[in-house]
This record gives C-alpha cells, structure tokens and sequence, in this order.
C-alpha cells in the first residue's frame, strides 16, 4: 500500500506540472495526460489516434494495475491533481460516480447524444443520480477458454475447439478434465483457481455482490456462494499452477506451457500474445463453462481538474465510437459495447490467426447475449479481491479450506464496514 501511495504521489506531482509539456500545463486543447493501467496494450489505441491526429500530444502513463490505478486515482482527486484522462476498470467505476463532483459531466460535451450507442447495461453504471455521465464505457469482457491445443493432444484430450467446449458444460466438469489433464501429463491444467474459475463463475448470474436495489448480499448470494466452492475446490483439486494472474511468473509460465488452459475474457487476447509471442498458432478458444458471462471492461473519464478535458473527450468520441471500438477489436479483441457492430462483418468474420483461427467475433458476442446483466456496487472490487485472497490462500497451502469462506466474510466487513 505505501508503494502505490508513493507511486500515486509522484504521478500527481508528474501531471499537473514536474514532468508535463508546456502545452500540456498551459491547456493547448490538442495535448493531455492520460493514465491507463497495464497489461491491456492502451500504448497501439494512442499511438493509432495520434497518426489520424498529427500535432496531438498524449503523454500515456501505465500506472500498474487497475485496483493501483483507482487507487493512485482516488489520491490524485483528494490531491487536486490530476490527469486529463483516465481508465477505470468497471469494478471500481461505481465508488467514482458516488463522487461524481470530482469528474467532468461528459453531457456538456455531448455524450447523452451518444448514450444509445452503448449497451443500456454497461452505460448505465457511468450514470450519477443526478444524471451525469462520468464515463464512456471502452469495452466488455465477454468470456470464454484459451487453451493450448498441442498441450490437450499431449494429454489425449480433444483439441477441436467444439469438442473442447464439450467436455465442460458446467464448472465441475471442468475441474475434472483438470485432474484428467494432470494425471496423463503430471502438469499444471490451469493458471489459478481463483481468476480462472471463481472469477468467472461468479460473473455468470443475474446478481453478484449487491441486489438490484444496491444492497450488499454478497454474504447471503447463493451464486457467490456456489462460485466461492468450485474455486476452493479447484485449489484442492491439484490441477493449478498457483500462479496469480498478471504476476511475473504467471506472464513467464503462459509462454513456458506450466498452464494448458486460461479464463479468457476477451481482454485477455491481447496479454496472451504479449506474454507468449512464441506460441502462436498453439492456442485456440472454446466457450466457457455455463456458455454466458461477463468479466471487466472500462471506461474513460475525465477528471474535474483537468487541464485539457476538450482534448480528452476527442480522444474519448473519436475512439470509443462504434466503428472505433470495431477496429479496436480487430486489433486487440476488446469486445465492443456497441451493439451495432455485432452484426459486422468486420466483427462476425473475424478469425484470430494466434488463436488457431478461431471466430473470435462470434464466440464473444454469444457469451454476451446469455448475459442477464447484475449491478455493480460501489466495493465490488473490495469484496472481490478478499474472496479471490481467501481462495488464493487455500491455493498456496496457507488457508483453511473448512474455514476460508469464514475468513473471506470477516475480511471483508473489515474492508467495507458492511
């Protein structure tokens, strides 16, 4: 925690002068400062606007991961300064819009002119009471399987990415192709338990954390309960390679082959080539277990300080439109939260040559058409990270499986106060 605080500090000390441009400090409306979070490739999304935009200046600062990000965020604002724009991950955007005093209404600069672009559900957790809209949504994480397919044929396991789906109709089944998996080859089957499987499954049903009413009831959901058991049962079942996602040796073991198989939201397409350029060819993706679901997505924002919030919201229209969000995908395979695009030949036809050709368009979108959509709350993220700790714990040999449940409840009434 006093390593992202001081990361914060420097980062606030950065954009509102120490290491700006003058046009940058100055307000040029053509320049701006803008912090991401790593591990989703924001860099190729700058530097393809900048070559549509000559002159403009984006000085993008990777902050670390997206809980750093809110937090460096959160110093940032209580600090007054701050950057031009930011990225927020979908879990923490709620407790952001409680503060929405702290933002730019994006209305002023014509984002309720574009609001039916955006899923009705994904664009409605930007919305304030009062009406303001505080962020633009970047992208949704419709959810499915990456798995190598050399690996599955080592294991004698299918390879075709129909049959693959096949084999895990449900979360249970596919713990047990796991400890199929392990048993013909000694080796890992899964990265983790709890980001590959808790996370996922617990991402599958109409209500999560809170009700639809906003009350916390992620102590009573019988969804997260059931979620919190298959990932418990995961860790015991020795089928992981206990490596934490986006941690080092999880990015080094995706290219070593420690793991045959990954949760993979559609974000995450673009961190498996990153992490693994060698393997290309060797991975293919079939759906997830239950078929439907969603995991992350983002969106932009501008802060109230902003030095060049004109500047930021081009940035913000030009490439978070319909045909952008399209040609980001493409690219990247962000899913796009613009339904107008789904029946795209750009986006339907859309076939990943690193993933063995797989329909990456097509294979998304049907995940997101099952969703039935929950709400998020203010500390989902919290919430969130004290039950994947709780599985992780058990994971590493360091929890209690009878008692971890327990334990994830009491941290997390110490986290939230509630």
């Amino acid at each position: 925690m006093k390593l992202v605080l001081a990361v914060a500090l420097a980062l606030t000390a950065t954009a509102c002068g120490g290491g700006g441009t003058s046009a940058q400090q100055a307000g040029d409306g053509k320049s701006f400062e803008f912090w991401s979070f790593t591990g989703i490739n924001q860099k190729d999304s700058v530097e393809d606007y900048q070559k549509k935009n000559p002159g403009v200046q984006i000085k993008l600062t990777e902050v670390g991961s997206s809980v750093e990000t809110a937090q460096a965020l959160t110093t940032a604002l209580a600090g007054g300064k701050v950057p031009d724009l930011v990225l927020i991950q979908g879990d923490d955007l709620p407790k952001f819009v409680q503060q929405s005093q702290n933002f730019q209404d994006l209305r002023q600069f014509g984002a309720d002119k574009i609001k039916g672009d955006y899923l009705d559900w994904v664009i409605s957790q930007s919305v304030a009471k009062g009406g303001e809209i505080i962020g633009v949504p970047t992208d949704v994480g419709g959810m499915a399987v990456a798995y190598r397919t050399d690996l599955f044929k080592q294991a004698g396991l299918p390879t075709d990415r129909e049959k693959v789906g096949e084999l895990w109709p449900t979360w249970d089944a596919f713990i047990e192709t796991g400890k199929k998996y392990t048993a013909a080859t000694g080796k890992a089957f899964v990265d983790n338990a709890g980001t590959s499987v808790f996370y996922q499954a617990v991402n599958q049903g109409p209500q999560k954390y809170y009700d639809p009413s906003g009350n916390v009831v992620y102590a009573t959901s019988p969804q997260v309960k059931a979620a919190f058991d298959l990932g418990i049962r995961a860790a015991q079942a020795g089928i992981t390679a206990k490596q934490s996602s986006f941690s080092e040796g999880w990015s080094a073991g995706m290219g070593k082959g420690q793991f045959a198989a990954i949760a993979a939201p559609s974000w995450m397409l673009g961190g498996i080539r990153d992490n693994a350029p060698d393997t290309k060819g060797k991975w293919d993706i079939a759906t997830i277990p239950g078929g439907a679901g969603n995991w992350g997505g983002s969106y932009l924002a501008i802060p109230k300080g902003a030095a060049n919030p004109k500047a930021a919201w081009d940035y913000i229209a030009k490439t978070q439109s319909p045909q952008g969000q399209l040609e980001h995908f493409t690219g990247s395979g962000a899913l796009p939260t613009t339904p107008s695009v789904y029946q795209d030949p750009k986006l339907t036809g859309l076939k990943d040559p690193f993933f063995s050709d797989a329909p990456t368009g097509k294979i998304y979108t049907d995940s997101l058409l099952g969703l039935k959509p929950f709400l998020i709350g203010p500390d989902s993220s919290a919430i969130g990270q004290e039950f994947l700790n709780a599985i992780t714990n058990v994971e590493q040999g360091k929890g209690d499986a009878a008692k971890a449940w327990d334990a994830a409840l009491a941290n997390i009434k110490t986290a939230i106060g509630k």
